[in-house]
């Protein structure tokens, strides 16, 4: 589908991210964890990821928001969870129709990345109970990510960078890690470039489709916190024959630190109302 083909699980220039994808010359083994390495990593249904940041709360790409239907449940640390509500940022927009409908008949879809770029594609789940079996993951709040390396975390699609994978799926495979380079973050986006041997890091890779909403990490004072969520990546060619997850191709992914604000405010219990004086 279009909207997964974009959006690391969605397009062409612009894919959905998927699973974690990796260097052509690095054993696919090394990049497999087990889910006791991430037990904050959330499953939306069928594909798609989020994470817990506190014990109710999961932040996720929305574009991982079932389109026709309320979210019921998502899973954790391999146990259903029951949503209470979500809480989409105002500032989301879905993919209009006709953008995608041309973008199949041309092969070009520029400004399926301009509409993309311009869109808050963040949202807020809250759990019906807390979770006490998995610690939550804190947030990067500073806006120091361009040049940091960073942990990509996903069970997405996954391939090689040579040939990328297939935009068909599946999206949902085993738990996979893999690390890059913030290239530049600005505003409500970070990016890095998949690069190839030579200069790729030692377990260089970039996400898949079904890998939308799965989290990007840097470390601080030995801690781990969530600075990122995949998004949507930019390939070159014909959107409709180009192969996601290919060296050379440019993530970008939803910047946390831009919306943390919003983040605290969604979250935040409500002010205890006391007597009137």
């Amino acid at each position: 589908m279009l909207r997964a083909w974009c959006l690391l699980g969605l397009v062409t220039t612009s894919f959905a991210a998927s699973a974690v994808v990796g260097r052509h010359d690095v054993d696919d083994a090394r990049y497999r964890i087990a889910g006791s390495d991430f037990p904050a990593l959330v499953d939306m249904p069928s594909e798609g990821h989020g994470v817990l940041i506190a014990p109710r709360w999961v932040v996720t790409a929305a574009h991982t928001l079932p389109m026709h239907s309320e979210l019921g449940e998502v899973e954790i640390n391999g146990r259903s969870r029951q949503v209470e509500r979500v809480v989409t940022h105002p500032g989301y927009r879905t993919l209009p129709q006709p953008l995608i409908d041309q973008a199949t008949a041309s092969g070009e879809a520029m400004l399926i990345v301009v509409f993309l770029a311009a869109t808050d594609d963040i949202a807020l789940i809250k759990l019906q109970h807390s979770v006490t079996d998995v610690a939550p993951v804190g947030l990067h709040r500073t806006g120091d990510e361009a040049g940091r390396t960073i942990k990509l975390v996903g069970k997405g699609a996954a391939g090689t960078g040579d040939t990328g994978h297939s935009p068909n799926g599946p999206n949902r495979t085993e738990l996979r890690r893999a690390f890059n380079t913030v290239s530049s973050a600005w505003d409500r986006w970070l990016c890095y470039v998949f690069d190839a041997p030579p200069e790729a890091l030692p377990l260089e890779g970039t996400l898949g489709n079904g890998d939308s909403g799965g989290p990007l990490l840097v470390e601080v004072d030995d801690d781990w916190r969530v600075a990122g969520l995949g998004a949507w990546k930019v390939v070159s060619g014909d959107v409709r024959t180009a192969r996601p997850g290919r060296y050379g191709q440019t993530a970008c992914n939803v910047r946390l630190s831009h919306y943390a604000d919003w983040i605290k405010r969604e979250i935040s219990p409500p002010p205890a109302s006391g007597p009137t004086p």
